[in-house]
Formats: structure tokens, sequence, C-alpha cells
């Protein structure tokens, strides 16, 4: 029989990312701070920028539309690390031990590439993945359906005995109409405890 594999996302899972964490020391007010990160420089935006989109023309195109915030618009890309509050020990940990128990760990991730470069470097732990999908080096993204078809053929995925861990409920939903086990992870600090009740039912199904 072949053994279960996981699919996981990282921001949100192994990565506190947050704008917020930057942008709150450059904006006093917490009424601009949300309208910046709700109308501005939005998930919206940034998604075509984990797409693929080059950050420059990003900017140039943002800039356009909201002149007044050309400042702060243009500090977003230039402090994406400091938007990384830390990492989710559980999440690294649970890795771990997957790997000592001899699972495959893969990544399906909506990030930049050009705010990935130096990652992997910076944050060793994610050496411990079998391999990684990086929206931005494939210039798709979830929640579309080609992203997780590739990740099935790139890394020989069986989704019925694949579990995939997102924060996302729309990324998630995309996966399970290609018949993978998924987990919504809302909680961190709950992976573990989720995982470990997920292969319980998948080892007696299977």
């Amino acid at each position: 029989m072949q053994k279960l594999k996981f699919l996981f996302d990282l921001g949100n899972v192994f990565f506190d990312w947050n704008p917020k964490h930057f942008y709150k020391k450059i904006f006093l007010k917490n009424d601009e701070l949300n309208h910046f990160l709700s109308n501005i420089c939005n998930d919206e935006w940034n998604i075509l920028q984990d797409a693929g989109r080059p950050i420059k023309d990003a900017e140039d195109i943002l800039i356009k539309q909201h002149p007044a915030y050309e400042k702060e618009i243009k500090l977003y890309y230039k402090n994406h690390r400091k938007m990384i509050k830390s990492t989710y020990l559980e999440s690294i940990n649970l890795l771990y031990e997957l790997k000592f128990l001899g699972y495959e760990n893969y990544v399906l991730s909506n990030w930049s590439a050009e705010t990935f470069i130096g990652i992997i470097k910076e944050y060793p732990f994610l050496n411990n993945f079998n391999d990684m999908i990086i929206s931005g080096n494939e210039k798709i993204c979830k929640p579309n359906p080609l992203i997780y078809k590739l990740a099935i053929k790139r890394f020989s995925l069986n989704p019925a005995k694949t579990i995939f861990i997102d924060d996302r409920i729309e990324n998630i939903n995309s996966a399970k109409k290609l018949n993978f086990e998924t987990i919504h992870l809302t909680n961190p600090n709950l992976i573990k405890e989720l995982v470990l009740k997920k292969l319980k039912e998948l080892n007696k199904k299977y």
C-alpha cells in the first residue's frame, strides 16, 4: 500500500506572516492602517505577485492609482521579511516527526518568487521537505486547480492518500474537489492534534 503523503502551505501554517506586523509601525492610526491594507496593498493585489507578476510592475500600477501612498506602497516588498513575526514551533516539530516516521512532505505555497529568494537559507527547517512548489515560480497560484494538478504530477501524489494542510478555506475547497484529504488549519498550535486525528481516520480506511 502506498504510504500517505503530506502537502503543506507555508504562510500561517509554518510562518506567522501578516503585513500588519510591519505596517503597525508605519501607521499610527488603526483606521488608516486598516484602510491601507484593505483597499491599497490588499490580498487581491498581493496574490498577483504570488502568481508571478513582477514587484516593480505591481508597485508602478498601484502608485498611479494611489499617488498619495507612494512611499508606503514601496515599503511593502522591501520589508516583506519584517512581516514574518515568527515561525510556529508546533508545525516545525511535526515536520521533523513525520520525516522521521518515513512520510514524504511537500510544499504548495502562494509566495512571490522574488520574496522567496533566500528564505530556505534563513529558515533551514525548510530543507526537511522533499520538494516545493512556490506559486511565483510557476506563475499560477491556489486556489486555481491547475497548481494542484501540477503538484500531483510533480510529486507523484495520489490525492486520496495525500493530506493537504492550508489556512485558507478557498484553497481547501479547491483541493477537496480534486479528492485530496484536507485539514483547514485555523490554529497552528493544534496542527499535531489534527494530523494525528486524520492519520487515525485514514489508516482505518486504508
